[in-house]
């Protein structure tokens, strides 16, 4: 007995020093360390070509003659520096179809998250497969538009339905993990015992309190879908030219320098989206219109 109680006392000691390691100054130096070095392998590509697109000249890997504006000019097709294109119409264009895909994504999106998050239903397995079904390269579902749409599939709706079905499945699962982390039922009960009816207590109880997924879920769609270029360059056919078009012309028909300009557009047009839907996250929505 007494033997037993020594191995249960000496094993707790064990698993005590291991937490106590785990959760020391120097766990904490390690994973602060790790986290650090990750940003840094992403985040200087980054910040490289943002400054490269500054430069007169390239020698080698190095940027050199800092400052000038030429690369940047060239790429907006501002001032005498050869075809001129207007640069505008296609940068609005591109936001309108990224924004429609992503705004088709949490009408549909969250729905289904829920409904696969909180019912057992038959083929519920079969359901959320095909639901991340569209997960695949944009070039097989451009042709598939094709096929099916040859007369529409490069339309604005065309390309926005696109966008949104090949985007669809981070969506879905992004939603579908804050649901995972909620009490559905109990929410739903609390809500419905004060009185609100179903359609009012999920969307101004449940989409409320999935806010986090919802605004993750609408960057991720909303990025990936603005500089989507396969299923555009499969289907594309009128209509001012979208983005993702507009980098492949300035990436590979284009001097470093230039390209490194066209890149840094893309950033900066991110950034102002991933801010501007980080704003709404934070400050909270609300789909009730009372006030």
């Amino acid at each position: 007995m007494s033997e037993d109680v020594h191995d249960t006392a000496g094993g707790q000691g064990v698993v005590a020093r291991i937490d106590g390691l785990i959760a020391g100054p120097t766990a904490k130096a390690v994973v602060l360390g790790m986290m650090v070095f990750v940003l840094l392998l992403l985040m200087v590509p980054i910040v490289f070509t943002f400054v490269a697109s500054f430069a007169e000249s390239a020698a080698g890997a190095l940027p050199s003659g800092f400052f000038t504006l030429d690369n940047w000019r060239t790429v907006l097709g501002l001032g005498d520096y050869g075809v001129q294109t207007s640069v505008g119409p296609g940068l609005a264009f591109s936001a309108m179809l990224a924004t429609g895909g992503m705004v088709l994504n949490i009408i549909i999106g969250v729905p289904i998250a829920y409904a696969l998050t909180r019912y057992n239903f038959f083929a519920r397995d079969w359901i959320n497969a095909i639901a991340i079904l569209p997960l695949v390269p944009g070039i097989i579902l451009g042709v598939a538009f094709l096929r099916t749409y040859p007369e529409n599939a490069g339309s604005a709706l065309g390309l926005i339905v696109g966008y949104a079905l090949l985007k669809s499945p981070y969506m879905v699962l992004t939603v579908q993990s804050s649901f995972q982390s909620m009490d559905l039922q109990q929410l739903e009960e609390s809500s419905r015992s004060l009185g609100a009816s179903w359609p009012r207590t999920f969307l101004t109880v449940i989409v409320p309190n999935a806010k986090d997924g919802i605004i993750a879920g609408s960057i991720i769609c909303w990025t990936l879908a603005a500089a989507e270029f396969n299923f555009t360059y499969m289907v594309y056919a009128r209509g001012p030219r979208p983005f993702s078009l507009f980098l492949f012309e300035n990436i590979s028909n284009a001097p470093y320098l230039q390209s490194a300009a066209a890149i840094s557009v893309y950033f900066l047009i991110v950034v102002a989206a991933i801010t501007v839907l980080q704003l709404v996250g934070n400050r909270g929505f609300s789909t009730s219109s009372d006030r």
